[in-house]
């Protein structure tokens, strides 16, 4: 991208950018001249991301954002600060995961899975909707395994083991991805729920099942492609399956939409 080309960069906000797919798509975004919002837990890990990345060739600026991301507040207060900042937002990338902790219970008394998978992107995606436009983008990072999600469970009321809590966070993520997108029509940005890739090698693969896993620039090329090809513009309530390389059938439940609003109910009480 020409320096000059300011027209054709696009602002981004990636969600936990500083391991994984998060930071490889933050890599991608940058070199293509892209002003990247990484957002991570730890502020020295951040900065050396943010250190790193500005010394790509030809790469865009690069903010750094602190958030606790499982803390409600925080997302809030995240939220907050990139509207100070910011009069515009092309893309978010709501990309944060967790799989394990070893407190999975949150101060908010939320599983963590929850809070951070579903709760803490629904949350920070209304905060910006309005910097988001009809032309902005919202990529939800979703995950092969989805199964049904129990409202109690969700609402922090029962305990699951980490593959339950972490299928149903990413079910109830990709549900609440199409009823905003239903919705918002064309009044909102274009939301889309993408699997970037079955066991790709993220420290969240590695910690979950004690494997390697596969290349992440597979997961970063989706996002890139989701985040500014004309292929994703008309997306919006849509699941991008990657591990068979296009648009597919998420689970059965997200082609519901009243169990689609019934998750966002739940979802809007809790965060109430």
């Amino acid at each position: 991208m020409d320096k000059g080309d300011k027209a054709m960069q696009k602002t981004i906000l990636i969600t936990g950018s500083t391991d994984g797919i998060g930071l490889e798509t933050a890599k991608m975004l940058t070199s293509l001249g892209h002003h990247v919002l990484l957002h991570g837990r730890n502020p020295k890990k951040l900065e050396q991301v943010q250190k790193m990345l500005l010394e790509l060739k030809d790469g865009g600026p690069v903010e750094i954002y602190v958030a606790d991301l499982s803390l409600m507040d925080n997302v809030q207060v995240l939220g907050k600060t990139v509207m100070e900042k910011h009069s515009k937002l092309d893309v978010l990338i709501n990309n944060a995961g967790v799989y394990n902790a070893s407190d999975p219970i949150t101060q908010d008394g939320l599983d963590i899975r929850f809070a951070v998978n579903t709760m803490a992107p629904y949350l920070l995606t209304q905060k910006l909707l309005s910097l988001l436009g009809t032309s902005g983008r919202v990529i939800n990072l979703s995950s092969a395994a989805q199964s049904t999600v129990q409202a109690e469970a969700l609402a922090g009321r029962v305990k699951l083991s980490d593959g339950a809590a972490y299928a149903q966070s990413k079910l109830a993520l990709t549900m609440w991805s199409r009823s905003l997108a239903v919705s918002l029509e064309d009044n909102g940005p274009m939301i889309v729920a993408i699997n970037p890739g079955s066991m790709l090698g993220s420290k969240m693969v590695k910690q979950a099942f004690g494997v390697a896993g596969g290349d992440i620039r597979i997961g970063a090329e989706i996002l890139t492609r989701a985040a500014l090809t004309d292929e994703f513009q008309t997306a919006s309530g849509k699941y991008f399956d990657n591990d068979l390389g296009q648009f597919a059938s998420p689970h059965p439940d997200a082609l519901d939409i009243r169990k689609c609003q019934e998750i966002v109910r739940v979802i809007e009480t809790v965060l109430a």
